[in-house]
């Protein structure tokens, strides 16, 4: 009993040092660049919507489940094609990397209307998933090559059709999934205005909040006690040709089959990707280096978390114990 409330102890004092949550700093379409503002604080023009800090979206039913905490209108936007490649730099407030390695990665568009995305309100936005990763076939979550820098990144698909839409990329934390609200969600959207003449519009859509419930099995899951498949949360990802879409609501993955989603090691889209040609998978660019902001606000100091990586069994056990 000592040593087991020796060994609690001493995770406790860890947790303060591995703590951190994230927003995007940066998202580079085709090569081109496109800075975010640190969290509360705007000052640069941006295309990326602006968080009032980074603490975690909780709870389904959660207003800001669409574009993050209190998210501000983007002064501009950024230009993108059909099939255009998106990467998603993730960045702790406090200047590192992002930590979390449990979770999915899910990205979604909607339209902004004729109206344009500098004055549309997320709360009315109708999303589609173009790609989501979850399991590798290692048994380690996508999300976990983050902690590296790297970006995330996807494909938009090929034939969708112009006009201004908001994407959005979502981390899901499930550390402490295994009691209901314990899911941690990072949402963040991003002002694109697509060109081409491609027809593509998606065959189902979605709100936020609406889309998930606090009791999806990909929400209210145990993945340090994982059996079989993982289930993503949320629609289909859409094909965008008003058909059935390319992979069936709550799909999943395994930790030795991540089926028609992965994430490689690579700075394009997986060879071994299922989906048709209009959606994409994410991948994970290993080029990217740590992020050198060195920007902090006190007033939004991380939570304790704690999640095992290549940690002992026993030391998962602790941490779920203590949370």
């Amino acid at each position: 009993m000592k040593a087991a409330t020796t060994f609690a102890l001493s995770v406790l004092a860890l947790l303060p040092f591995v703590s951190a949550h994230g927003y995007v700093s940066q998202v580079t379409i085709d090569g081109t660049s496109y800075k975010g503002n640190t969290p509360g604080s705007s000052s640069v023009k941006s295309a990326i919507r602006m968080i009032a800090d980074v603490s975690p979206v909780k709870g389904a039913t959660n207003q800001y489940l669409s574009c993050g905490q209190n998210a501000q209108k983007a002064a501009t936007v950024a230009t993108a094609s059909p099939g255009s490649k998106v990467s998603f730099k993730w960045s702790a407030i406090t200047g590192g990397n992002w930590f979390h390695n449990v979770g999915p990665l899910m990205t979604y568009m909607a339209s902004c209307g004729t109206a344009g995305c500098t004055s549309f309100n997320s709360s009315a936005a109708r999303w589609f998933k173009i790609a989501q990763a979850g399991l590798q076939s290692d048994g380690t979550w996508a999300q976990a090559a983050l902690l590296t820098g790297a970006p995330a990144t996807v494909s938009l698909p090929s034939n969708i059709a112009p006009g201004e839409y908001l994407i959005r990329h979502e981390i899901i934390a499930l550390h402490t999934a295994m009691t209901s609200g314990g899911a941690e969600f990072y949402p963040s959207c991003t002002q694109l205005k697509i060109g081409g003449s491609k027809t593509g519009t998606p065959n189902a859509t979605v709100s936020f909040p609406g889309a998930y419930k606090d009791t999806d099995a990909g929400i209210l899951v145990d993945v340090y006690d994982l059996v079989g498949s993982y289930v993503f949360p949320g629609p289909a990802i859409s094909n965008l040709s008003g058909k059935t879409s390319v992979a069936s609501s709550n799909s999943t993955t395994t930790a030795s089959d991540s089926d028609s989603e992965t994430s490689s090691a690579s700075e394009t889209v997986s060879s071994t990707s299922t989906e048709s040609a209009s959606a994409s998978s994410v991948s994970i660019s290993t080029s990217a280096t740590a992020s050198t902001s060195t920007t902090t606000e006190d007033d939004c100091e991380d939570e304790a978390d704690a999640e095992p990586t290549q940690l002992s069994r026993r030391f998962s056990r602790v941490m779920r114990a203590v949370l």
